[in-house]
């Protein structure tokens, strides 16, 4: 009997301890600043289920009542996450997040800890439209901007204790020009080494994502679209990135940019078409690192190289572009091989500035005309002043092509690009 009475009592303190455990995370490690309006979140792990019983007012967040779909939250507030807390946005419990967007205020997303984001979407909404937020009036050129609308952000700080994963979802509408080094552009990680954003569906963003200073990011299999200014953005000593497997298209500026003494960089396997300046750019002092295997198209210059160094640009194929591959005068010991130019005329295929011939490696590079001829191009006989663009170095000869097997460069084939050229489905 009294063992019976011991054990009753030894479950019952179990029951209570785990229920006061679970209120501590739900409540205890969740509060809320009504005047800065601001969620903070020191929790294990917490969610928005966790943050909805927690802060207890719908004014802040609530579920939108809709008849099929019962996982959709309204954010009214800042988020913060704390060091060493995580935050789960997932299937689990959401859907589809919601953060107000009123034309004047931003609500940020502000990652101390980590923040794990897996099949959901994520966007900015205007109650007075009933639609998502944009900002239109955003402009960037150089270091000249305009203040846009303000809208939703996520930033990583550099103090960030975890990683910042993005995976299986759709993160839209969010980011504005806030001035330049205002760094609410978007998607911002700061920090967060080893961060993966994969399968993702990223578009009408400011950036759809800017890094600065973080090492060990993977980026792949997104569709990077649609957003206002740059599509990927690596900037300020990202370092041993990987930028794989993406499709990225229609943004406002160039589609892949690693700039300021970015290195280890990889880029591969990439479709990049229809941006509104360059394809893929190095720029500033990038170096050690690899651009391969991608497909770049409908730019107006393909890819650039601009003041970086030691990198190897090979088995690309650019075409229906402006130029092919460019490379500056203050750029060097760079190789650029085996890359294949499509319907670009042969002065623009592969060029430079100035010494930038002469003091970078061209070799095995070819462009294809779109009447199928195939012109090899040849450093040493085509380089006749400082100022001379790689020209034919051998007379036109007829290149076998066919829907089967064309020129092949590891990885990929040329066929894709004979796709856009002549319509082939």
């Amino acid at each position: 009997m009294v063992a019976l009475m011991l054990l009753t009592l030894l479950a019952t303190l179990l029951v209570y301890f785990s229920l006061a455990q679970l209120a501590e995370s739900s409540s205890g490690c969740i509060t809320y600043d009504s005047t800065k309006k601001i969620v903070t979140i020191t929790c294990k792990h917490a969610n928005f289920t966790d943050i909805y019983h927690a802060v207890n007012d719908p004014s802040v967040i609530h579920r939108e009542a809709a008849p099929d779909d019962s996982n959709v939250w309204v954010l009214n507030a800042n988020i913060k996450v704390a060091n060493d807390a995580i935050l789960y946005v997932n299937s689990t419990d959401t859907s589809w997040l919601k953060i107000l967007a009123d034309g004047k205020n931003a609500y940020l997303m502000h990652i101390m800890g980590s923040l794990k984001i897996d099949s959901v979407k994520i966007t900015s909404w205007n109650l007075d439209t009933n639609d998502y937020a944009t900002t239109e009036d955003s402009d960037r050129n150089g270091r000249d901007t305009k203040v846009g609308t303000p809208r939703p952000y996520i930033v990583v700080e550099k103090e960030a204790t975890g990683t910042t994963d993005i995976t299986n979802s759709e993160i839209a509408y969010l980011g504005y020009e806030a001035g330049y080094g205002a760094g609410r552009t978007g998607l911002r990680y700061l920090g967060g080494d080893g961060s993966i954003i994969k399968g993702n569906n990223i578009h009408h963003l400011w950036f759809a994502l800017y890094t600065r200073g973080v090492g060990g990011m993977v980026i792949e299999n997104n569709h990077i679209h649609h957003n206002g200014h740059y599509g990927l953005d690596p900037h300020t000593a990202t370092h041993d990135m990987i930028i794989r497997n993406n499709t990225v298209y229609d943004n406002g500026s160039i589609g892949i940019i690693c700039s300021l003494d970015c290195y280890n960089i990889i880029i591969e396997n990439n479709k990049v078409y229809n941006n509104t300046k360059m394809g893929i750019m190095f720029s500033r002092n990038m170096y050690d690192s690899v651009a391969r295997n991608n497909i770049v198209s409908d730019e107006d210059r393909g890819i650039v190289v601009s003041e970086s160094h030691n990198n190897e640009i090979h088995n690309n194929t650019v075409l229906d572009s402006g130029s092919g591959i460019d490379i500056d005068r203050q750029s060097s010991q760079n190789t650029i091989r085996d890359n294949i130019i499509v319907n670009i005329p042969s002065l623009s295929a592969v060029k430079g500035q100035d010494q930038a011939l002469k003091q970078n490696s061209f070799y095995s590079n070819a462009v294809i005309t779109s009447d199928e001829h195939r012109i090899n191009l040849n450093q040493e006989k085509s380089i006749s002043n400082a100022t001379s663009n790689v020209t034919s170095a051998e007379p036109l000869r007829q290149v076998s092509v066919d829907r089967t097997i064309t020129v092949t460069i590891p990885y990929i084939t040329v066929m894709d690009a004979f796709y856009y050229i002549f319509g082939w489905k």
